[in-house]
């Protein structure tokens, strides 16, 4: 791997020092508070540690409680709440400075032949032809192994507003369905939020906005290669009281459905530059 990806990818990996708990690093992104996405791969982590293999995650739902600081390292209890015969659940609580930040609660489940269907995937521009679609725009992080292909937002009246991008971490990766697991959870807190802000105008670096997420819910449909490209479509199909509504549908190259998203986030402008705690 990459060293920028292998300390992504060491970042998710926790220590456990004691059963049941654990504890990770931080990174600082620049944001005024630690990434969403940091806790919500790290609690995954966690969780998955105290399953057997054999079960994997398809849904996470959690909870933003505090602004996480990214200078400081995170404590994730977990509490092994059903071993089911079909079934494994977990609740996960990230904590610092003795304060719970964040808690989620994640489900398991075995492989099984089933009845399927899916959306079909979106008409896009695949990756390698984007040279000729004159509003795709690529966007890099300094140091950092994640990359997107923006293809441009939409915003009709009476209409979700849409965002559509291409995203995938830079470099080769060992094929281990679970780390692939927690770097989707990782990056599915990318972009997903700041849909509900196209139809307003508003970049998510403007200085009246107080932006942070207050939930957080992934079901993953399929194993994924995180270090490929993914298209993630997402819209926005409401917003008001301070708090915009998200909803994301993540695909392979090949077209599979391979994830589903959904958040509701704070929202709130300020005229003259007040920003009053969430």
């Amino acid at each position: 791997m990459s060293d920028a990806l292998n300390a992504l990818a060491a970042l998710l990996g926790l220590e456990e020092i004691e059963e049941n708990l654990f504890r990770g690093h931080s990174q600082d992104l620049g944001l005024p508070q630690l990434f969403g996405g940091q806790v919500l791969g790290q609690a995954l982590s966690a969780a998955t540690q105290t399953v057997d293999a054999e079960r994997q995650v398809h849904s996470l739902h959690g909870y933003f409680l505090r602004p996480g600081d990214p200078h400081r390292p995170v404590v994730y209890q977990v509490d092994a709440v059903r071993d089911g015969a079909s079934f494994t659940t977990r609740r996960v609580t990230a904590i610092q400075k003795g304060r719970p930040i964040f808690f989620c609660s994640a489900s398991f489940h075995g492989s099984e032949q089933s009845m399927a269907h899916q959306m079909a995937m979106p008409k896009v521009t695949l990756p390698e032809n984007l040279d000729s679609d004159p509003s795709a725009r690529l966007e890099r992080f300094p140091g950092h192994p994640i990359e997107f292909l923006h293809l441009g937002d939409e915003a009709e009246t009476g209409q979700p507003s849409r965002k559509r991008l291409w995203f995938r971490l830079t470099g080769d990766m060992p094929d281990d369905p679970a780390l692939h697991r927690y770097l989707l959870a990782y990056s599915s807190d990318f972009n997903l939020l700041t849909t509900a802000l196209v139809p307003h105008g508003i970049n998510f670096r403007d200085p009246r906005l107080q932006i942070a997420s207050l939930d957080h819910a992934l079901w993953f449909h399929h194993d994924v290669k995180i270090n490929d490209w993914l298209l993630y479509d997402m819209d926005s199909p409401w917003a008001g009281g301070a708090r915009g509504f998200a909803r994301g549908s993540i695909y392979d190259r090949d077209g599979r459905l391979v994830a589903s998203t959904a958040q509701e986030g704070l929202t709130r402008l300020h005229d003259h530059g007040r920003r009053p705690s969430s």
